[in-house]
């Protein structure tokens, strides 16, 4: 379940970050913004998986416990006079991908849940 929610709140993350692109789409000089978060969630869970001994409990990492997102400033330069990098098609497609991620994470929860459920219903007969 940790992973899940590292994940929504990787998908959240970005979809303020788009929003944010969008409402400054006529801002002068505003640079977009991008979130990452895949990549380091993917590394966090493979070194989870690590079967070390641990003989402190700083010396090995735990899981997603040190995952948060990257916001980073994309500061590629801009076609438009004032400065300003956002192209409100991309980001709405952007927004679209991201929705459908974060739809699709919350229903592999929901499923989850479900099995939990199924097992303590079973288990109680």
């Amino acid at each position: 379940m940790d992973f899940y929610k590292k994940a929504l709140d990787g998908t959240w993350e970005r979809h303020k970050a788009i929003t944010n692109n969008i409402a400054n789409e006529n801002t002068p000089n505003y640079k977009r913004k991008v979130v990452t978060f895949e990549d380091q969630l993917k590394q966090s869970i493979q070194n989870s998986r690590i079967n070390l001994m641990k003989t402190h409990e700083n010396h090995i990492g735990s899981g997603t416990s040190n995952f948060a997102p990257r916001i980073m400033e994309d500061k590629s330069t801009s076609y438009r006079l004032d400065g300003n990098n956002v192209n409100s098609d991309t980001e709405s497609a952007n927004l679209a991908i991201n929705n459908i991620m974060y739809d699709t994470l919350i229903k592999q929860v929901i499923g989850e849940f479900d099995k939990i459920k199924n097992v303590i219903a079973e288990g109680s007969k």
